[in-house]
């Protein structure tokens, strides 16, 4: 599933489309009226966690690329795509999302303090939050959105391997300075994600998520699912410590 940096990165693919009017509008995705579409200028474009806002007059369309959501920009799509928007000779296809209408505005609806792209992330807020729920396993808590909105499987793993934490510590447990040191390594990995995600170097730079051995002691990762998201977690049993 696409994390933070992905959504921001095809948030700058589609700038070029910002203040265009929309000339064509058509797709198989559920409360989408495409004639409430067409005609309607692309305001902005934005991003909270995974997802992906496209702003108009008076509502804005939230797009969740999913597990299997894929786009194309400029280019056909073999089948009916979910949600189709022409810009005169151009054109942008979404297939296999969830869209989502939003008739308030998006300041209502949305916490831009909890999104680890933004700049309003707000370390102190998400701390505050883990320690609320201090029978939760770290593990689970870099997935929940409300807490870490945009973090995913990768920045996860590459986070607490950073931070030296064990991915089944509960967050009642860990010490303050250690929420702090992971609450920094996870935006301090987005923004590496951001950077080598545009030219596909990211794999270059992972120390943690899909490898086989530990880059600190050279030993074996061990690798298995964990907590109650059951997400594929990588780390070292040496030099991440289990805080229960």
């Amino acid at each position: 599933m696409p994390e933070g940096p992905n959504l921001v990165m095809l948030k700058e693919l589609l700038l070029p489309f910002k203040g265009r009017r929309v000339t064509g509008a058509s797709g198989y995705a559920q409360h989408v009226d495409p004639s409430r579409l067409k005609g309607n200028t692309l305001k902005d474009i934005k991003t909270w966690g995974k997802h992906l806002l496209l702003v108009f007059e008076d509502f804005s369309l939230r797009v969740h690329m999913g597990l299997f959501g894929s786009y194309r920009i400029n280019q056909p799509v073999k089948k009916n795509a979910a949600l189709h928007l022409q810009f005169g000779e151009d054109e942008v296809n979404f297939s296999i999302v969830k869209v989502q209408v939003i008739e308030e505005p998006l300041n209502k609806i949305y916490d831009w303090s909890a999104d680890i792209m933004s700049p309003k992330w707000d370390a102190e807020k998400a701390i505050g939050k883990l320690k609320e729920k201090p029978k939760l396993m770290i593990c689970d808590a870099l997935l929940n959105q409300d807490i870490f909105a945009g973090s995913g499987n990768m920045i996860k793993n590459e986070a607490l391997f950073r931070a030296r934490i064990h991915p089944e510590s509960l967050c009642g447990k860990i010490p303050a300075q250690q929420l702090a040191n992971l609450a920094t390594e996870v935006v301090k990995f987005s923004k590496i994600f951001l950077k080598y995600g545009k030219i596909h170097e990211v794999g270059e730079h992972l120390q943690a998520y899909g490898q086989e051995i530990c880059p600190r002691n050279h030993i074996p990762f061990h690798k298995g699912e964990t907590g109650k998201t059951k997400r594929s977690s990588f780390y070292c049993e040496k030099c991440q410590i289990l805080y229960q």
